[in-house]
């Protein structure tokens, strides 16, 4: 049985599918209830409490973590779900970790997320770690504001960065699962292109075939949109990257076709999967 955390979220979900698809015996473990495949179990469960999550990883052969934001909850021990997984018989965890690990190891958010990875290598446990950088559905946090007045407010909108689909995640997640030779891996996570703000906007436009137009937003005005999902922390290492991204945070990674056997997906595929989203 393989366990997937925030199964319900834009990873965790296309991953609870390609799983069941596969035969698989699968555990969903998401905040809230949500809608899962046919014969999967759905368990409703908080990471910032991962004492609750002990009876789930009994039994279970593999564990998809992903932590979000229950990493930065107020005395969160995100570790202590690698300790519940020893406990329960887990042989095999994939991390869902932060390219900001490794480009950006001193800001607050990757200190803690690096932790967790350090936690994982020290388990005994088969491991793979996944370090993805900026998601393609990020821009679902503009589709209220295409869908009631057709524009698109981000700040930077000039400064690109090669954002990734989240299906492709899952798919090398499902990978990782599933295969021992990715075991003991560590694989950064982009798309296939630099990508600014303004021209994810134009990618918008075009699914639509209606105008969407582009405002600049300040640093001040985007860390007080983001800070009501996110805390200043996680928005501050964010919005660093996104200013001024490094030669490593520009760098196109072949790891999605090192697991797969394809390319990553470009951004304006996933909008046409999910234009339905901005109408």
């Amino acid at each position: 049985m393989i366990v997937v955390t925030g199964a319900t979220g834009n990873v965790g979900r296309p991953l609870t599918q390609a799983l069941a698809e596969a035969g698989e015996k699968v555990t969903a473990v998401s905040r809230h209830t949500g809608v899962v495949p046919d014969g999967v179990r759905h368990v409703a469960a908080d990471l910032a409490e991962p004492r609750g999550l002990a009876a789930v990883l009994e039994g279970a052969q593999a564990l998809f973590l992903l932590l979000s934001g229950d990493l930065h909850a107020p005395g969160a021990r995100p570790a202590d779900v690698i300790d519940l997984a020893v406990a329960g018989g887990v042989r095999r965890v994939v991390l869902l970790s932060s390219q900001g690990v490794a480009t950006r190891p001193l800001g607050p958010s990757r200190i803690a997320m690096r932790a967790v990875e350090d936690a994982l290598r020290g388990s005994g446990l088969d491991w793979t770690v996944l370090r993805p950088g900026g998601f393609a559905s990020n821009a679902l946090a503009w589709a209220e504001s295409v869908r009631a007045r057709g524009t698109v407010a981000a700040p930077f909108g000039d400064v690109g960065v090669p954002v990734v689909d989240p299906s492709d995640i899952a798919e090398v997640a499902a990978a990782c699962l599933l295969d021992d030779r990715h075991t003991g891996g560590v694989f950064e996570l982009t798309g296939p292109e630099v990508i600014t703000p303004r021209r994810q906007a134009e990618a918008i436009a075009a699914a639509l075939g209606t105008p969407v137009r582009f405002r600049e937003l300040t640093r001040a005005e985007a860390k007080s949109a983001m800070i009501r999902s996110v805390p200043p922390e996680l928005a501050d290492d964010t919005l660093d990257i996104i200013a001024a991204p490094n030669a490593a945070e520009l760098r196109i990674s072949p790891d999605v076709e090192r697991v797969l056997g394809r390319g990553p997906r470009p951004f304006d595929g996933w909008v046409a999967r999910n234009v339905a989203a901005f109408r």
